[in-house]
């Protein structure tokens, strides 16, 4: 039976007066339910008073924040609960939290005492010189059980969630009770939550998930039932749970609602009924798309599910979509509605214009759901809680999520991904979402997750994690997005797993995902000859493993395009034959490259330093990328950025001639491409000049700063193809930009640029000139070699994979 909704919210509403209005209303209704225990609201609402007056006759008020590492149990809605009627604010540290997470959390929040049982074993170091309270052994009987008076108000903080950092420091959001109580009043409508609802608190209550769980039951009268944590990490005891309880109200993750579905299809009988009538999901982006199993196996009695996106800064929800089952059979992206009818949602573009309908931007939020900042972090707080362009009120903010989305045909949000997410691989952006969408779109896979690893040479391999509802091969999945996918997208491996780990808060833990295993894919035959094994031994060198059999193939093992001419390179040199690269795909085991020994034509020259011409031709890449600049002018769009942070002084002298080190090293940094007699040609500098401005700006300008600056445009003719900029954000914070011109290089060169500078830079600050290993050769000499090798012909794939093989050695100052 629907519950009578609640009445509306008045605006100076605390969290404890809605609750004690609950209390007055039924008190002997169950409120929470652990175990095998039950506690009334009256009873709930006695225990939280005595514990209350306890705080109080301690010193605990409005402004304060008191920590809580408590286990799952009645304790712990208690302790919440009696926080906020003291007055002040609760600081939820995960029992499972690593002891120097809470350490770093208690330092920074300074909490004016911390509750804990002598059961979670808080470390004493962890705690610092806060006091501790253990509530295991705390007798607060004769403490009064009257409710408390306190002068709080609707402004003061309720709560401070503590959220990972883009600097790797977690910073502590101040969530104030108007901003809770306003997010229920403001979605009532919607969900007409009441007292015969009943709730789970299934996340941890250090993830904001929590607050809409707990204060969704206590605030409409409905029943809590609180989670064991082994069973909210296992699936089918899950599903139990929600059948023997009743459970009217879900709030999921995604990642965990697949797994409850699976479970749900894995039962006997499939397809239960449970007492679900709202399962709302938040905390990750939904591919609608992947509830249509769900919707097929419960065709009537489906709950309704609705999908919130939302963010700790913003109060748990931003905005609102009922799905249906015609979305779920529809495309794979992740819509997540309108926004909540108290807040404000804009997607702006850099310069915070607002964007078209289908142009991808960034989110900003604005209204009533917006947090007071980040506890003791001022600069933090000014960077992401910014000023209102579009705000009728003066002095409104907005928050700036990092989220990307656009605006749908429908008039709704599409989550696109995060500003931040994007990964650069082999010279190419991918969003991994993309990669995802596609593994999902296979008819057995359930869960996809890609992400990026760095093998143990170095290289960075796209990596895919797939759950399956039934028996798959990970070759079979690379052949399916191999089908969808361009080849710089496809996973150098798929990796099959019963599960995909969760974190404490029900969010993908990337973390805890295994390592791919390139060994050999199957037992295969022995070498049958001495260039079978050699040429086994240089795949295994190559893709960085111990062994690769006969017949297992190059790009099974994580091989691509660079690492097979890097293969290429290693035959040349161990077998003196020339192998075209095109014959490394067409056969991509040790057994066919070995058969092509015998017939391969001599390798070609080596390359080495030669006699030049008064007049230098360009090579044919060269002269590609010159044409290019002539027809289009100066412009960005060969550009390759680098930017390196630097922490601590800077020494500008030193990183001045830091880069003059690197510039007069390699000659194609100070390569010009002036013409004469209508060709250009090259001319090597000698010793130019390399400036380094510097400019000062803020973290928020920043990100603008370096755009504007990685669109620099060259001159070709008359200047070096690389340019240098520094920005100082503090005396201790500073982003170096390089930008190189590709006509002087390739992806490949930034990391031995990097290196190249950093051992300059090093030198010179210990007053010294760096020490160089000698180049056998320098980059004039590679267009020569080039051109009388290779003449005009214009075959993309030799080129390049010469440039860039020339280019792995050559910056790395190896032979």
């Amino acid at each position: 039976m629907l519950g009578v909704p609640a009445a509306v919210v008045p605006s100076g509403a605390t969290l404890p007066g809605l609750f004690e209005a609950r209390v007055a209303a039924g008190p002997g209704a169950a409120a929470v339910v652990w175990g095998g225990s039950t506690l009334s609201y009256g009873e709930l609402n006695e225990r939280a008073n005595r514990l209350a007056h306890e705080l109080v006759g301690r010193g605990v008020g409005p402004e304060d924040v008191v920590a809580l590492a408590l286990p799952r149990g009645v304790d712990l809605v208690v302790a919440v609960v009696a926080v906020l009627k003291a007055g002040a604010a609760y600081l939820p540290l995960d029992p499972a939290y690593p002891a120097a997470r809470v350490a770093y959390m208690v330092a920074d929040a300074r909490p004016v005492l911390v509750l804990t049982t002598g059961e979670s074993r808080l470390a004493a170091e962890a705690v610092g010189g806060a006091p501790v309270v253990l509530l295991d052994v705390l007798d607060v009987r004769e403490r009064s059980s009257d409710n408390p008076v306190t002068a709080l108000s609707a402004d003061h903080p309720a709560y401070v969630i503590y959220t990972s950092g883009s600097t790797g420091r977690p910073k502590g959001v101040v969530v104030a009770h108007r901003n809770v109580t306003r997010l229920f009043d403001a979605t009532r409508k919607w969900f007409g939550f009441g007292p015969d609802d009943v709730w789970t608190l299934f996340h941890s209550y250090a993830f904001d998930f929590s607050v809409w769980e707990l204060w969704g039951a206590l605030l409409h009268g409905g029943r809590l039932v609180v989670v064991p944590y082994e069973v909210s990490r296992t699936p089918s005891a899950f599903l139990d749970l929600l059948a023997e309880h009743g459970v009217t109200v879900l709030n999921q993750t995604p990642s965990a609602f697949h797994q409850l579905a699976q479970a749900d299809a894995d039962a006997s009988p499939p397809g239960r009924r449970l007492g679900l009538r709202t399962v709302v999901f938040g905390g990750e982006a939904l591919q609608p798309s992947r509830l249509a199993d769900w919707y097929r196996r419960h065709p009537d009695d489906s709950p309704t599910l609705i999908n919130m996106y939302g963010i700790t800064e913003t109060t748990v929800h931003v905005t609102y979509q009922a799905l249906t089952r015609e979305r779920a059979t529809g495309a794979a992206a992740s819509v997540i509605g309108a926004g909540i009818p108290d807040l404000r949602t804009y997607v702006l573009g850099p310069g915070l214009e607002l964007a078209a309908p289908g142009v991808v931007g960034e989110l900003y939020v604005a209204g009533a759901g917006v947090a007071r900042g980040y506890l003791g972090r001022p600069g933090l707080t000014a960077e992401r809680f910014v000023a209102d362009p579009y705000a009728v009120e003066p002095g409104s903010r907005m928050y700036r999520t990092g989220d990307l989305v656009r605006w749908n045909p429908d008039g709704e949000l599409e989550f696109v991904g995060r500003a931040d997410h994007q990964v650069k691989i082999r010279g190419f952006r991918i969003e991994p979402g993309e990669i995802e969408n596609v593994l999902t779109g296979h008819p057995d896979v359930t869960e996809a997750a890609a992400v990026v690893r760095d093998d143990r040479s170095g290289d960075a391999r796209l990596i895919a994690y797939v759950v399956a509802r039934a028996a798959v091969r990970a070759g079979d999945m690379r052949e399916f997005a191999r089908d969808r996918l361009p080849d710089h997208m496809v996973p150098a491996a798929v990796v099959v797993l019963d599960r995909m780990p969760l974190t404490a808060n029900g969010k993908l833990d990337k973390a805890a995902l295994p390592e791919p295993d390139f060994t050999v894919l199957r037992p295969g035959r022995e070498a049958r000859t001495p260039q079978e094994q050699i040429v086994c031994d240089l795949f295994a060198q190559v893709l960085g493993l111990p062994q690769v059999g006969v017949d297992d193939g190059f790009f099974d093992l994580g091989g691509h395009s660079l690492l097979a001419t890097r293969l290429i390179a290693r035959i040349r040199a161990a077998f003196g034959v020339e192998l075209e690269l095109r014959a490394l795909f067409d056969g991509p085991t040790p057994s066919a490259v070995a058969a092509l020994l015998d017939t391969a034509g001599p390798a070609r020259p080596t390359l080495v330093a030669r006699e030049r011409p008064p007049v230098l031709p360009l090579s044919s890449a060269q002269r590609r990328l010159w044409f290019l600049h002539k027809m289009e002018g100066p412009s960005a769009t060969y550009n390759i950025p680098l930017v390196i942070r630097l922490t601590g002084t800077v020494d500008r002298d030193a990183l001045r001639a830091a880069l003059g080190d690197v510039v007069a090293r390699h000659e194609s940094l100070r390569t010009v491409f002036p013409e004469t007699d209508d060709a250009p040609y090259q001319r090597i500098l000698d010793g130019p000049n390399v400036g380094l401005p510097a400019t000062r700006v803020t973290e928020a300008e920043l990100p603008g700063a370096l755009e504007s600056g990685a669109r620099y445009a060259f001159d070709l003719s008359a200047e070096l193809p690389v340019h240098a900029r520094l920005f100082t954000v503090s005396e201790d914070r500073h982003a170096l930009l390089l930008v190189v011109h590709h006509i002087a290089g390739d992806g490949w060169s930034l990391g031995p640029l990097a290196s190249d500078l950093t051992r300059a830079y090093t030198a010179r600050v210990e007053g010294r000139v760096p020490e160089w290993t000698a180049l056998p050769v320098q980059y004039a000499d590679y267009t020569l070699w080039q051109n009388e090798l290779l003449g005009d012909q214009d075959d993309p794939d030799s080129l390049f994979a010469t440039q860039i093989e020339y280019w792995r050695g050559a910056l790395a100052g190896l032979p």
